[in-house]
């Protein structure tokens, strides 16, 4: 049994080490079993989460399930989200909702998507979900894994809701080399003819948010499994506003002057230290 003492030491240990923010270090395994007895699931520990604009696409279906996928093609995911506080102690009973684009870029919900505006899903709910968390602070989610659309690079948005006013807004990124392996070798990614623009290194959203929003994933036979940590301040007040309609416009394109990033397309990197 984990005493609170080990707990905090262990705890210490991770703010000391380069996978603890990142997913990436010299002994992800060992990393990844301190997590393991310090009760938490991924390696990203004990950062406070940071928040982000919630886009144009968010909606409320009101559908509580952990399984979203509705059918929609896709390489299978298994998305699990732990909430914490700032001592990474589980918060359970909170609500998280996560919503993404499917393999095309397209999300459920809304007109005038796609490549060429045409594409319209309006009152479609598919790759979005709600789940409460458990006594562990995890609600986990069957998915499929995120395609792209111009202007983002590969993300999953959610909320974790405390209560009424405690609410926490933010996005989930995962590894370039993953997501560029599935987007040209991976039917139904590949079908797309058109290349991204743009990845981690030039999504000033991604560098907005921060090591501590990249998933940690594992592979297994069927599907990947992806999780993260998200420290929750209970005492915290949310400066997001809400968005429920299609009233904002997508935020696609470059990053509007003075935002983090500032690579072009160009120039981005793929895989982190690499040209």
């Amino acid at each position: 049994m984990t005493t609170d003492r080990t707990r905090r030491n262990l705890l210490r240990g991770f703010a000391l080490a380069p996978f603890a923010a990142t997913g990436f270090g010299v002994a992800p395994r060992m990393a990844q079993a301190q997590a393991q007895a310090a009760g938490l699931i991924s390696p990203n520990a004990c950062l406070l989460s940071a928040e982000v604009t919630e886009g144009p696409y968010y909606i409320d279906p009101d559908l509580v399930r952990a399984d979203i996928t509705e059918g929609r093609e896709g390489v299978p995911l298994e998305m699990k989200l732990q909430v914490v506080d700032a001592s990474c102690n589980p918060i359970e009973g909170a609500r998280v909702d996560i919503w993404h684009c499917d393999a095309a870029g397209n999300y459920s919900g809304y007109a005038n998507q796609g490549s060429d505006q045409t594409v319209d899903t309006t009152g479609e709910t598919f790759l979005r979900g709600t789940q409460p968390t458990d006594a562990r602070g995890i609600a986990t989610f069957q998915t499929i894994y995120p395609g792209w659309y111009r202007g983002r690079t590969t993300h999953i948005h959610y909320k974790v809701f405390l209560d009424e006013n405690t609410l926490l807004t933010s996005q989930i990124f995962f590894p370039d080399a993953l997501s560029e392996y599935l987007f040209k070798s991976v039917a139904p990614y590949n079908d797309r003819s058109a290349e991204r623009d743009t990845v981690n290194s030039n999504d000033w959203i991604a560098q907005e948010a921060g090591d501590g929003a990249f998933a940690f994933i594992q592979e297994q036979s069927a599907r990947y499994v992806a999780a993260l940590v998200v420290g929750v301040d209970p005492d915290a007040r949310s400066d997001r506003a809400l968005n429920s309609g299609p009233a904002m416009e997508p935020q696609d394109g470059p990053p509007p002057e003075g935002a983090p990033g500032g690579q072009t397309a160009g120039s981005y990197r793929l895989v982190p230290g690499q040209g």
